[in-house]
């Protein structure tokens, strides 16, 4: 088994990413996990800014990679089977519906219940990167424009010094895998595995547009693919995904 990875558990901070990043400025190259008890300024995909109280799990994994910049983006991908297999070890079966959606939540039902912001700093050696990683173990905020949950609501009641053991253990497992990009095609079927069906309907806002569409996977770099409502296949590197049955408001 491996060793645990190094951690510094922070009783409050405005962001782990942030303060991963700080550290990795000043020379820290991991491999080391930033923990908070509460963030003041979580960070989200588009620069969303939330709080986040005390009970969930608030993690950034620091380390360094000698791969090219270009496959850094498989990180995210790679983090969200990491995240669905630690929750399903704690759920321990109890936990229906648990799956990732395109780039970087985990659902359980239509609801979020985890999701993962990794970023990256660039040196003529290597590459220093930051998965972060929050998972809603005993509350979820309620004032979002999309469905939330905790695995507290699903019965399931886990500690974050014990999710973060989980998590550790299977990053572990799937950085090993994927050896700096060489072993990605195997991390790409275990995303697929835990995703959603192919032809599952969903609606992505890139930014400058939205496409309505059937989900078809994802490519060999990471993106997304999808069938327009003109049968064309796209390939969508950025963007929020809205599953159909959410937008309607099923919740699961």
């Amino acid at each position: 088994m491996s060793q645990p990875l190094r951690s510094v558990v922070l009783g409050e901070v405005g962001s782990t990413n942030v303060e991963a990043l700080a550290r990795a400025a000043q020379g820290e190259r991991g491999p080391l996990w930033i923990v908070a008890r509460r963030q003041t300024a979580g960070r989200g995909r588009s620069g969303r800014v939330w709080a986040s109280e005390p009970g969930n799990l608030y993690a950034s994994l620091l380390l360094e990679v000698h791969c090219p910049p270009a496959v850094v983006p498989q990180l995210s991908l790679l983090a969200g089977v990491a995240t669905v297999e630690a929750i399903a070890e704690a759920g321990g079966g109890m936990l229906r519906g648990l799956r990732l959606k395109w780039p970087n939540d985990v659902l359980l039902g239509q609801a979020k219940c985890a999701g993962i912001l990794a970023e990256s700093l660039t040196n003529p050696a290597s590459v220093i990167a930051v998965i972060g990683i929050g998972i809603n173990l005993a509350w979820h905020p309620r004032d979002l424009s999309r469905a939330a949950t905790n695995l507290a609501a699903h019965g399931v009641s886990i500690t974050p010094e014990a999710m973060l053991g989980a998590l550790d253990g299977a990053m572990q497992r799937w950085l090993s895998v994927w050896n700096d990009g060489t072993g990605f095609a195997r991390v790409r079927a275990a995303w697929l595995e835990r995703a959603g069906p192919v032809g599952e309907a969903c609606t992505v806002n890139t930014g400058t547009e939205q496409i309505a569409g059937a989900f078809l996977g994802i490519d060999q770099s990471g993106s997304m693919l999808l069938r327009d409502q003109q049968g064309r296949q796209r390939a969508v590197t950025f963007g929020d995904v809205a599953l159909a049955a959410a937008a309607l408001g099923e919740t699961g």
